[in-house]
């Protein structure tokens, strides 16, 4: 009889494990695909790169000093066929307007990095509103049109920078591929940071320095020649929002 009785209360007790499984496994399911990438990510989260299911990467430039260089970046990505997207502070457009509406009228995106290159996770709500939304209207007034990419200066970014940035109608853009050509520590270097680093949905980050002016044709050879496409910012947020 004791056999018995324990017999139900085993049985008892694995139906209440498993109902307690089936109820807790879509939840958890939900869990993985949130923080491991099976969702699309939500519209003010930072964007660093694109899906892996097509193998293309994109083309970023921060600037904020280096104009010198543009013009040949320019005449570089011209003839290789490629639109980038250049990030640039509102300071900097402010002071050269011209060079600015030549990068759009190119046929490139001209996006927002903040107006003078602060360090927005040290900045409150309104503070980087103003810093997103002053830059907003410069490259709007200078090029006609409406930035809808920002990238924080050096990646640097707070809650507050993602509630200012969603409510003036950006998507934060960072990268997966950084040339780190800032250091300025050679023409060899910038070239194989990006080779090792080379994934599909890659985007590369960039600076308008002289050894990134060297480098460039070099990694967009390379980059096609491992049989990467070389797209669009727009085209690469596409393949993770569609």
């Amino acid at each position: 009889m004791t056999t018995f009785i324990q017999s139900i209360k085993s049985k008892k007790r694995f139906f209440i494990l498993l109902v307690a499984i089936l109820i807790l496994l879509p939840a958890s399911v939900l869990y993985t695909c949130r923080y491991f990438g099976a969702s699309k990510p939500a519209f003010g989260q930072p964007i660093r790169h694109g899906s892996d299911s097509r193998d293309a990467v994109a083309f970023t430039c921060n600037v904020d000093w280096g104009g010198e260089y543009l013009p040949d970046m320019l005449r570089i990505f011209k003839a290789a066929d490629i639109k980038a997207t250049f990030f640039v502070t509102g300071r900097w457009a402010e002071n050269n307007q011209e060079l600015t509406r030549l990068i759009a009228d190119s046929g490139h995106t001209v996006a927002n990095h903040g107006y003078s290159h602060k360090d927005h996770s040290k900045l409150d709500y309104r503070q980087n509103q103003l810093e997103i939304d002053r830059t907003q209207a410069i490259i709007e007034r200078v090029t006609g049109i409406r930035p809808v990419f920002f990238a924080p200066p050096s990646g640097a970014y707070n809650e507050h920078t993602v509630k200012a940035s969603k409510d003036l109608g950006c998507k934060i853009v960072l990268w997966s591929i950084d040339t780190i050509d800032w250091k300025r520590d050679g023409t060899e270097k910038i070239i194989s940071r990006v080779g090792k680093k080379l994934h599909s949905g890659g985007i590369i980050l960039m600076h308008p320095t002289d050894q990134t002016l060297e480098a460039l044709p070099i990694i967009i050879k390379n980059v096609k020649d491992r049989g990467y496409e070389i797209i669009s910012l727009e085209d690469i947020v596409k393949t993770i929002e569609n």
